[in-house]
């Protein structure tokens, strides 16, 4: 047995773009080369990029495939654990890894355990394995797994009673809060109780609403971490196995961001690579004066810069002077393109136009709306002009409940706190200005009562409840999937439980139409909560 060296891999892929992906890893292969590494291992589907959804069945992926094979083949003195699409001669599609040395393909793994909840949806794409892959090399045993795998006790137990020593896991794991320190958490057990090395190598980078938080690890047969790789980075990482010691070296690892941190790092790398990897030159955004916005600017900044980011303030008749100087501030601090745009005329024109068919009605929240419509307009014709995508900027919280304006603030390409409560909202501005040298985001803008300023005096908590009660309704009603009498049971108040339940069923409607955004909880809308528009369920029981 001799001591050896292993790369992980904590590799972006660019979904779809196979020609580059491949380009990278054999870059990668190489570099790890020069360090005097054996293995170097990458993530899940690593060739084609996680989740490939509908690309999955292109035709040409066939031939697509075979030429990566090809020019990895060129790759020599390394061992390369990668992952692919095989399609097989029985006409099966299967999620696999490859083991390739000097050219030749030394076993393949086809995926055993498909998941088919939350946000991921194998079942529709790929058949399952059903036998395992152990190689030996350097006199030590490796066996081979892919993400869910992993979370199969059956399965590992399986491949440690085939005497391997080391398992090498390669990974697309979203991420969600909590779910890194999860990982390892579980895993160490597991490491221990089936004394086995684990070698777990994950995705990073943004995708659409996913966010691949990286963080691959090393667990030594006896529960301890040997190396713990930095979250949201992009990097090659090399663990040193002691065939001495039966173990792999303890480095210095990445010390563990708290909660905050964490979100807000996973926030501006959804952001960086959506907008980066979509082609756009950089965004747009209103700049309010009120909080959402003035953390979705400091996220953007922090993401792509600030020569790439432009901010709009639109004030009208109830815009207070306030906003307009700490839009105006902030926006000074951070270096961003910024103008002001007058929106009297265009929300007079509205009225005027309209006013035959309302005649003398009251006013009420369709002249909220106009003014929202006139800024949502604004911007798009902003971006339609200099190509820049619009972000959206409302919350979670807003958009669970319909405090929010359909083609007005909705609009947008991007909506960067769409998975964010407004309670959190209130935390990542706080550790935004913590990190900087002198605050980004005025202090104003966090300590005041938040207000949409569509009429006189508005206040949101005219309309809702205090931000903290209405998000523990909202997390126990969507996160956790409670129903309004265990809510009510939790000591809310029945009025106004039955009030949020219903304004959140009511606006499933409005959230189909808002742009995608990154998914950082348990139960983010789209992808994962798909509940019909139109139904007729009761919420009470």
């Amino acid at each position: 047995m001799k001591s050896f060296k292993i790369a992980l891999a904590q590799f972006s892929p660019f979904v779809g773009d196979i020609e580059s992906n491949v380009q990278k890893m054999i870059e990668q292969a190489n570099q790890a080369k020069k360090q005097n590494v054996e293995i170097i291992v990458f993530p899940e589907l690593s060739t084609i990029g996680y989740p490939a959804e509908d690309l999955l069945l292109r035709p040409s992926l066939a031939k697509r495939t075979v030429h990566a094979f090809e020019q990895l083949a060129a790759v020599k003195d390394i061992v390369m654990v990668f992952g692919f699409v095989n399609l097989a001669e029985d006409g099966h599609r299967y999620n696999s890894a490859a083991v390739m040395k000097d050219g030749q393909v030394l076993g393949v793994y086809n995926k055993q355990n498909l998941p088919n909840y939350s946000v991921f949806d194998e079942k529709r794409y790929f058949n399952e394995g059903h036998q395992h892959l152990v190689f030996e090399y350097l006199g030590h045993k490796f066996g081979v797994l892919i993400c869910e795998d992993v979370w199969s006790l059956t399965t590992v137990q399986q491949l440690a009673q085939l005497n391997v020593e080391s398992i090498l896991v390669l990974n697309a794991s979203p991420y969600e809060v909590g779910k890194p320190q999860h990982r390892i958490t579980t895993l160490k057990e597991l490491a221990k109780q089936l004394n086995v090395h684990v070698v777990y190598a994950n995705q990073v980078g943004g995708q659409d609403d996913l966010i691949f938080d990286g963080t691959s690890f090393v667990i030594n047969h006896s529960g301890d971490v040997a190396f713990q790789a930095p979250s949201f980075k992009e990097d090659l990482y090399i663990v040193d196995y002691q065939a001495e010691e039966k173990a792999y070296k303890v480095l210095e690892s990445a010390p563990a961001l708290d909660t905050i941190a964490e979100i807000y790092q996973s926030l501006v790398l959804a952001t960086r690579d959506y907008v980066q990897r979509s082609g756009f030159p950089g965004v747009i955004l209103g700049l309010s004066g009120g909080i959402d916005s003035a953390l979705t600017l400091a996220i953007a900044v922090d993401a792509i810069g600030a020569d790439k980011v432009q901010a709009v303030m639109m004030p009208y008749t109830y815009t207070s002077q306030i906003s307009v100087e700490d839009a105006t501030e902030q926006a000074q601090r951070m270096g961003v393109t910024f103008g002001i745009a007058e929106i009297h005329p265009i929300v007079n024109s509205f009225m005027q136009t309209l006013y035959p068919f309302f005649g003398n009605a009251p006013a009420d929240t369709t002249e909220e709306n106009l003014q929202a419509r006139a800024r949502g307009t604004l911007l798009m014709g902003l971006s339609n002009k200099f190509g820049n995508l619009v972000l959206a900027t409302g919350n979670k919280s807003e958009l669970s409940v319909g405090y929010c304006t359909l083609y007005g603030d909705m609009v947008g390409g991007f909506a960067v706190l769409k998975d964010v409560y407004k309670t959190i909202v209130f935390e990542l501005a706080k550790y935004r200005n913590s990190i900087a040298e002198t605050p980004v985001i005025p202090e104003r803008v966090i300590t005041r009562p938040p207000s949409a300023e569509l009429r006189p005096d508005q206040k949101d908590q005219d309309s809702l409840p205090a931000y903290d009660v209405l998000d523990a309704i909202l997390y126990a009603y969507i996160e956790e999937d409670q129903s309004q009498e265990d809510i009510i049971a939790k000591g809310f108040e029945r009025e106004v439980v039955e009030k949020v339940i219903r304004l959140v069923d009511r606006n499933e409607y409005k959230r189909r139409q808002g742009s995608i955004g990154p998914r950082i909880s348990s139960r983010a809308f789209s992808r994962e909560r798909r509940y019909p528009i139109v139904n007729g369920w009761k919420a009470g029981i």
